[in-house]
């Protein structure tokens, strides 16, 4: 607060008093100009600290402006959002932070995208957590996070996070049961038998079950089959197309045979759905024609379209929704795109000149008697007096006998004017564009660069009333509006050679003058026009148009012979020259900036079945074993393989040497160490260690103890080729439960040191329950050595095709 004091008012008072009188002269001291500027000056401070939040907000606008000059969004948004805190209503202020916000999540929008495609998933993690950090409702940020954060994750080994909860159909498998036969060693068997007896040889040299469809058991046939060196698939297909059948897997290890009919097939055949989303389409024709290519080409009954989605539903057999994503996946392109270049030159000229004096061509003659003549060749006078007035007339005509008496009084002639002109009209239009439009293939592209210019069109009405009189009828006079400057419609078509093909229209108008039609000026255009299809390489330039005229127009208007006197003839007659140049040249040249995304495998075949039977093929695999290590020696069990249902191909083993199956989506992978299975039912070897001499043969049982329901039991066997062989698979009678006839099949591979071994029950019967011994392994001894004996996998089930989970020993030779 400021306190002034009596006599500082009183000097004040005094001072203005002065001031308003320009004769007083008061001498100011120091101390009096102290007392008067003190006041001011803390007035002035208080004023300019009021002021400093406007300039304070203006300095962080100004910085934050030039930090979005050099494409530092978040400097740049840093600064608005302090010179906003200090002027909150402000709305330049707010237009600014809104807008800078959206730029700054889209800079580390894109920026995250180009590390995710670098494979630098920690940088990507990084710029889209400051998108979602600079605007939280970017949901494109959190997709992009909880994607990096999955890949994250398979790239150290953990399992991918999922922020959806577990549903209930949390459990369902994503594909029909697939077979886990016991080894994926080749089958070689040459047997002449009933149909029904050879799928089960083949199924039990693979450790499966084979159940039979009762129409084809009851109308089974008599076949012959040779399977040299096959696969369980390979084998499987051989004998269905000699026994006219068709298979499929029903459990893991139970395959079912049926008659092959198309009644059959849609019975039995599984079937899956599955949702096809397309990331090219632009129209829902475009989904319409892959919808309607995948019904002809697959016959599919199933098939639904989303437009809303841009997907595909699709329900049928595995097989079909293979080549249905083999086809999906060759055609759902990105468009190739093209960027058209036109260059439109044109250059029009017009020059008249029109000079010379024109006199006039006609003479008015016109008749002023002084005396009027009567029709009766009389004449009229007039006579008056001061009480009467006499008027006599006679006609306004020359008679022949009057024509004595004419005199230069009686007529008159008006001579002609001339009229001297001197005119020069010089008029210029140049037309230089360059437009550059961007297409993609097979869409048509409009450009327009010009003007609309009105066109009127007019239709007449009938006024209101016309019964009465003096009422005229009505014009409704209506417009259009015509695209005046260059004009352009192109449809290009690109080509695997780099060629583009392209359907074009360009059309360069302008407005040239002005016609007068019914009392309304109507412009009148000029119009240059192209239209064609042409095939360019890229980067070909082409001449669409290129069109030059030149028109000269001459007139003479004058006295006749006069106009043709040299020098003379500018005095007596009018000339007019006329000169029209138009030069008009059309330029265009394509760009590919896309190219068709085909690769080799887009263009590869792929072998699809019959016209009944649509199916697909896989490719074989090598066994892994290597004769010089074999598995029994190292110690390393091979892995089953999983055999699909005639569904899905195996992918190539990425080691070389080595068989890489990956397990399939919702199935357990095989097993294969007996370590992982419960110890209440084991199988052991009796004995477990034995010495042998070379060339001796013994026989090692095989016991299994504490089993329920026990049916089947296919199992692998891994041995020592070097030092033992098994020469022989002998019954233990515990099985067959001594009263009935079990089927046992083996297949011994002495090279590779394994052996495939399957004992089962007959159809229709119970399991067996207990300990007993199952089989006899006969031993022989080939050379000095040790070996171990072992069970490598085992594939034991009940009577309801049910697992049995058993726990396998080892055996021990010792050759001396």
């Amino acid at each position: 607060m400021i306190t002034v004091k009596r006599k500082d008012k009183q000097a004040m008072r005094l001072l203005s008093v002065a001031a308003s009188d320009a004769k007083l002269r008061i001498p100011y001291t120091e101390a009096t100009l102290r007392r008067i500027f003190a006041p001011i000056f803390l007035l002035t401070i208080v004023l300019f600290m009021a002021g400093c939040p406007s300039s304070k907000s203006n300095q962080n606008f100004n910085q934050g402006m030039k930090a979005e000059q050099m494409h530092d969004y978040d400097t740049a948004l840093a600064y608005y959002q302090k010179a906003l805190a200090l002027h909150p209503s402000d709305a330049e202020y707010q237009i600014r932070v809104g807008q800078l916000k959206f730029e700054a999540s889209q800079y580390h929008l894109e920026q995250g995208n180009k590390f995710l495609a670098n494979g630098n998933l920690t940088m990507a993690l990084a710029e889209f957590q400051k998108t979602k950090s600079v605007d939280p409702s970017n949901e494109a940020a959190d997709q992009q996070i909880q994607r990096t954060l999955n890949l994250i994750a398979v790239q150290q080994g953990a399992p991918a996070p999922s922020t959806a909860a577990p549903g209930p159909d949390a459990d369902l498998l994503n594909l029909p049961p697939q077979l886990k036969p016991l080894s994926i060693e080749p089958i070689n068997l040459k047997m002449t038998n009933d149909a029904r007896v050879v799928f089960e040889t083949v199924g039990k040299l693979a450790g499966l079950s084979v159940i039979f469809d009762p129409d084809f058991a009851q109308n089974s046939k008599k076949i012959t089959v040779e399977l040299p060196n096959v696969t369980l698939e390979q084998a499987l297909d051989a004998v269905s197309l000699e026994a006219k059948a068709f298979w499929k897997p029903v459990t893991s290890g139970i395959i079912l045979v049926a008659p092959d009919q198309p009644q059959k097939r849609r019975d039995l055949d599984d079937e899956v759905v599955r949702t096809f989303y397309l990331s090219n389409t632009l129209t829902s024709q475009d989904i319409t024609e892959i919808v309607t290519g995948l019904r002809q080409l697959l016959d599919l009954k199933r098939l639904q379209q989303v437009n809303a989605q841009n997907a595909i539903v699709i329900r049928d057999t595995p097989d079909k929704l293979m080549l249905a994503a083999r086809i999906i996946d060759n055609i759902d392109k990105a468009r190739p795109e093209v960027l058209i270049q036109v260059d439109v030159l044109e250059a029009r000229l017009d020059n008249m000149n029109q000079l010379g004096i024109l006199p006039g061509q006609s003479v008015a003659l016109a008749f002023t008697p002084r005396t009027s003549v009567q029709p009766n060749g009389g004449t009229s006078s007039t006579t008056s007096s001061t009480s009467t007035t006499t008027t006599s007339s006679t006609a306004n005509q020359i008679t022949l006998n009057n024509l004595a008496h004419l005199s230069s009084a009686d007529y008159s002639i008006t001579l002609p004017g001339a009229e001297a002109t001197a005119l020069l009209t010089d008029t210029g239009t140049k037309i230089i564009e360059d437009p550059e439009v961007r297409v993609s293939d097979g869409q048509q592209a409009k450009l327009r660069i010009g003007d609309k210019v009105p066109i009127a069109t007019g239709s007449f009405q009938a006024g209101v009333g016309v019964a009465t009189t003096g009422v005229n009828p009505l014009v409704n006079t209506q417009f259009q509006y015509q695209d005046v400057g260059v004009n352009i419609d192109v449809t290009p078509r690109v080509h695997p050679d780099n060629e583009i093909s392209l359907k074009l229209k360009i059309e360069v108008s302008s407005v040239t003058g002005q016609s007068n039609l019914g009392g309304i000026e109507q412009p009148i255009i000029s119009q240059r026009t192209v239209e064609h299809e042409v095939r360019l390489r890229e980067g070909e330039s082409s001449i669409l148009g290129g069109l030059m005229s030149h028109t000269v127009n001459k007139s003479l208007n004058g006295w006749p012979g006069f106009a043709n006197i040299p020098i003379f003839n500018y005095l007596f007659a009018q000339h007019m020259d006329e000169v029209q140049d138009d030069d008009v040249l059309i330029v265009i040249t394509p760009r590919i900036i896309r190219m068709p995304a085909i690769t080799a495998e887009n263009l590869a075949s792929i072998a699809t079945g019959t016209d009944t039977n649509v199916r697909i093929y896989r490719e074989q695999f090598e066994n892994p074993a290597s004769p010089a290590t074999p598995a029994g020696a190292t110690g390393a069990p091979a892995a089953a393989p999983v055999i699909p249902s005639g569904s899905f191909a195996q992918p190539r083993p990425t080691t070389p040497g080595v068989n890489t199956i990956p397990s399939q989506p919702g199935l357990a992978p095989p097993s294969a160490a007996a370590g992982s299975q419960s110890p209440s039912m084991a199988l052991q070897f009796q004995p477990a260690n034995m010495n042998m001499h070379p060339g001796d043969t013994a026989t090692i049982g095989l016991e299994v103890q504490n089993v329920q329901d026990l049916f089947s039991i296919p199992l692998l066997v891994q041995y020592n080729p070097a030092v033992i062989q098994i020469d022989d698979v002998r019954n233990g009678g515990f099985l067959s439960g001594g009263t009935q006839d079990i089927a046992i099949v083996h297949n011994v591979d002495q090279q590779h040191g394994q052996a495939i071994i399957s004992a089962t029950r007959q159809p229709g019967t119970p399991g067996v329950s207990g300990s007993g011994t199952l089989l006899g392994l006969v031993i022989r001894a080939v050379a000095p050595g040790n070996s171990s004996v072992q069970i490598v996998q085992v594939n034991a089930r009940d009577s309801q095709q049910r697992d049995l989970p058993l726990s396998a020993g080892t055996a021990t030779v010792l050759v001396k």
